[in-house]
């Protein structure tokens, strides 16, 4: 059975790109999040969220993926543009993929993701920087 995923990012063309690839692997997209007030509302519906940094309100990407993570229990990745801006990663959180994302590497992202959400073995995909 798929998971259900939350995808918050502010860019529509990618965030449907990662809806797209979601779906194709038999997970469920539960909906984009272009910004705070919208990921919150739409992290009950979700078991792993894939957030951006920056969003329509600002760099509020880390603080929402920790959010994410401690009060709603998600499996939360970060892909972003910007990694250096995690530092040495968010407590509770996975780890980031930077950007840009080919899809096969997308690919494998989501199903590391779900793995880990699942307590399944896993290997992270290259270019994944794994937080301790």
């Amino acid at each position: 059975m798929g998971c259900r995923i939350l995808v918050v990012e502010d860019e529509v063309f990618v965030a449907t790109e990662i809806e797209y690839v979601v779906e194709e692997l038999g997970h469920h997209a539960v909906g984009i999040a272009p910004d705070k007030p919208t990921a919150l509302k739409l992290a009950p519906y979700a078991d792993v969220a894939f957030v951006d940094l920056n969003l329509l309100d600002g760099t509020t990407g880390p603080e929402i993926g920790r959010l994410l993570a401690e009060q709603h229990g998600l499996t939360v990745l970060f892909m972003t543009a910007n990694p250096g801006l995690l530092g040495n990663g968010i407590p509770g959180t996975v780890g980031v993929l930077p950007k840009p994302v080919g899809e096969d590497q997308l690919k494998q992202a989501v199903e590391y993701t779900v793995a880990l959400r699942k307590a399944q073995a896993a290997r992270a995909p290259r270019g994944l920087r794994v937080f301790n």
